[in-house]
């Protein structure tokens, strides 16, 4: 289907939608300064052809969602929370499953936490746990810290642009897999010149968390299903593995070799994975 503008608490956000509308709503929610381009439109269609309405959105600041002056956001990670019931409310879906990947994950379960009603279950891909818990976790990758670490040499051209994208998500894809960058370079290209200011998505570095609910993860009542790369750089598959013991009766899926994000060789495995756990409500072992 074609994009759709919608407002939300006043603000203009991009959606697109997959599928039947009568069928059960799915909710992607990326990760911060991701736009939805990044639920690939091939991954996004093979859920609608599960039997799913799928709904995907541009956060504020990504794509062609409302986008405000870099380094002046004037809003909050509570914010982009809300937008995600918000999107829901625009397409009268009392409550979906949601799906989260990355900093999208951690939105997905803050929505559980504070909007529980609106949660049929929750699938969390390459992330952590949203709220604070007593676990030490392990930092990311010293390549990953690297990477984000250094500085862009001056003001980029729009070809070196496209190319330190390329170079971020090869280092998001954990090096255990071959890493295909001429079709990352066709994404980051495509999301580079549909975005308002690509720049502005660096808003999501620095947002203030707002009001974040003050439940423990071991409140969240839904069917929970985490889905884990164990070459994740960025989160180490130990965050996936105390998410999933946090969340009462959660499963966890891990993808051997896999990186952070969703990567096409495993959609074979993940979105059947989706499909069960949004079929039954009983994670990746239902019928």
């Amino acid at each position: 289907m074609a994009e759709r503008m919608v407002e939300v608490d006043g603000v203009e956000l991009c959606t697109e939608t997959f599928g039947d509308p009568a069928a059960p709503p799915v909710l992607l929610v990326m990760g911060t300064g991701a736009s939805m381009l990044w639920w690939e439109d091939g991954f996004c269609r093979l859920v609608a052809e599960g039997g799913r309405f799928v709904i995907r959105y541009d956060h504020r600041d990504t794509g062609r969602s409302v986008t405000y002056e870099p380094g002046r956001p004037g809003y909050t990670a509570t914010d982009l929370v809300r937008d995600a019931a918000g999107v829901l409310d625009t397409y009268e879906v009392p409550a979906a499953h949601v799906v989260g990947v990355s900093a999208g994950g951690a939105l997905a379960q803050l929505l559980a936490l504070g909007h529980a009603d609106r949660v049929r279950s929750l699938v969390l891909i390459s992330t952590s746990a949203a709220v604070p818990g007593d676990r030490e976790l392990p930092p990311p990758t010293a390549e990953f810290i690297r990477f984000v670490a250094a500085p862009p040499v001056g003001q980029p051209d729009a070809d070196a642009l496209v190319e330190r994208q390329v170079a971020y998500a090869r280092v998001l894809a954990g090096g255990r897999r071959p890493f295909d960058g001429t079709a990352a370079r066709t994404l980051v290209r495509r999301d580079i010149e549909r975005a308002h200011d690509f720049d502005a998505a660096r808003n999501h570095d620095s947002l203030p968390d707002g009001d974040p609910p003050q439940a423990p993860l071991s409140s969240i009542a839904v069917p929970t299903l985490v889905i884990h790369g164990t070459a994740d750089p960025m989160f180490p598959l130990l965050h996936g593995e105390a998410l999933a013991e946090q969340i009462p009766g959660a499963e966890l899926l891990t993808l051997r070799d896999a990186g952070h994000g969703i990567e096409r060789a495993d959609w074979a495995t993940v979105v059947p994975a989706i499909l069960r756990h949004t079929a039954t409500g009983n994670g990746v072992g239902g019928s």
